[in-house]
């Protein structure tokens, strides 16, 4: 059982506890309860922390309790993204109370001379990517010499990214390095391999997944193939009111810009989010959605780490992640403050094992429906609902088809065949399999000429008679 621990039991100085005063933190979530007490001791620590579950402040009081403001180096902290570099440097300023320390962000993308100055006016703690941090210490302006303390943020993602050469680069350059600590959502061997190359005996602190900070916000699930996602996506945003923000997530770059594109032709204020775009341009657009400028974003995992915006009462998964922290860092966009959200996944036939796995890891009660109505006003689709078949066929592209007519009727399977091949005027290898069973008539129909072979019975009789026809799931 987790048994709450106060912050100001931990005797920490002043000037932090001040700062958590001033963001209304009372008691430690379960990383910094495990965390913080080893960190201060001075120990190498390598942590669990998924989204949600406190792990900047976990690092960082530990980092600002030992930092004097000399304007000399003493801290580095490496994260995967310019966005999270922004966002840990902002919990850490807001940490520090009145410390007085300079903490500065250094990242591509962005003017490297304008960084060089502002380090050159003196800095305590600098958080960066690595391979600006590389570029501005081989400039000269950085001094891996100088700081005694290291922090990896997010080394999973650091491994997926291909960073870890830059960071092994770097660690060999911080000769006067006395403490490390790592944090990582997962520990692929890899991440445990390597950690043991530069950590000194690190104390392991793994936090159970129950802790995760879920926010209590509706979830909900709708099977439909890829074909669908965007007629269901435009019934979700035309539901949208003026006080709602939408984010939606996509797993690539070309997807984002794929649904930014046709979201636009159907007349949906959109813009999207992704690595791609330059510094300068991903900083607009995420003022711009903080001002409430733009309602909706299209946009990946890694560019969205920066996002954080109260207002988010919508949050969809066009594609669902792939790994499965990266779903509960989605859905926690919403809900925020309060407010109502909701999180809504859409679900080819191929995406559901992904699903039950994500729903089983976290105990997440995500509901199963159909596509969402359109609202009063609007009866129209912003965007058609095309035949898509695929979700129903096998692995050769055959969907199976019930036909409600007597087997007597309908004659032999050659006779079945045969009226379809002559009815859509197809190849005869468009055709599958006929049997007979209960009094129906089965017959598989590949997914290309399903649609025809439905308005074929609509207008031709089969055997002097009308026939329906259903797909079978």
């Amino acid at each position: 059982m987790f048994t709450k621990t106060r912050f100001d039991s931990w005797d920490l100085p002043s000037s932090l506890l001040d700062g958590l005063t001033a963001l209304e933190w009372t008691h430690a979530t379960q990383v910094q309860k495990d965390t913080i007490p080893i960190a201060r001791r001075g120990l190498d620590v390598i942590g669990q922390a998924r989204t949600g579950s406190g792990k900047t402040a976990a690092f960082g009081l530990p980092i600002l309790e030992k930092c004097a403001p000399s304007g000399a180096l003493q801290a580095l902290i490496l994260a995967p993204t310019r966005e999270l570099a922004n966002q840990v440097a902002q919990e850490l300023n807001a940490l520090q109370g009145n410390s007085g320390l300079s903490i500065q962000t250094v990242y591509g993308g962005t003017d490297l001379e304008k960084q060089a100055r502002s380090l050159g006016d003196g800095v305590d703690i600098i958080v960066g990517t690595p391979g600006r941090v590389m570029d501005m210490s081989e400039r000269g302006h950085i001094d891996l010499t100088s700081p005694t303390l290291f922090c990896l943020d997010e080394a999973d993602r650091m491994l997926d990214m291909g960073f870890f050469p830059d960071i092994m680069w770097v660690i060999e350059r911080m000769t006067a390095r006395n403490q490390t600590l790592l944090f990582s959502a997962t520990f692929p061997q890899e991440i445990i391999d390597t950690a043991n190359e530069f950590m000194n005996e690190p104390e392991f602190v793994l936090t159970n997944t129950e802790e995760l900070d879920i926010p209590p916000i509706d979830m909900y699930s709708v099977r439909i193939g890829r074909a669908n996602k965007l007629w269901v996506l435009g019934r979700l945003l035309s539901r949208m009111n003026d006080q709602d923000q939408t984010i939606i997530f996509c797993n690539t770059k070309r997807m984002v810009d794929l649904a930014v594109q046709r979201l636009s032709k159907h007349g949906f204020s959109v813009e999207g989010l992704h690595g791609d775009l330059s510094q300068n341009q991903r900083e607009k657009i995420l003022k711009r959605y903080k001002a409430e400028e733009i309602k909706t974003i299209v946009a990946t995992d890694v560019a969205a780490r920066g996002i954080d915006v109260d207002g988010i009462t919508l949050v969809v998964n066009y594609d669902l992640p792939v790994d499965l922290d990266s779903f509960v860092h989605r859905i926690g966009r919403t809900g925020r403050i309060g407010r109502q959200g909701q999180a809504w996944s859409l679900v080819s036939r191929d995406d559901a094992p992904q699903l039950s796995k994500i729903m089983a890891t976290y105990g997440l009660d995500i509901v199963e429906t159909e596509a969402p109505e359109l609202p009063e006003g609007i009866d129209r689709d912003p965007v058609k609902r095309q035949d898509d078949f695929g979700e129903t066929a096998d692995v050769f592209g055959f969907v199976q088809l019930h036909l409600d007519i007597d087997p007597a009727t309908a004659g032999s399977s050659l006779d079945v065949s045969r009226w379809f091949t002559d009815a859509l005027r197809c190849n005869e290898m468009a055709i599958g399999d006929v049997h007979f069973d209960n009094g129906s008539t089965y017959i598989s129909i590949h997914t290309s000429k399903v649609g025809l072979a439905i308005k074929a019975l609509e207008k031709r009789e089969m055997a002097g008679q009308r026939v329906a026809a259903t797909i079978v799931e």
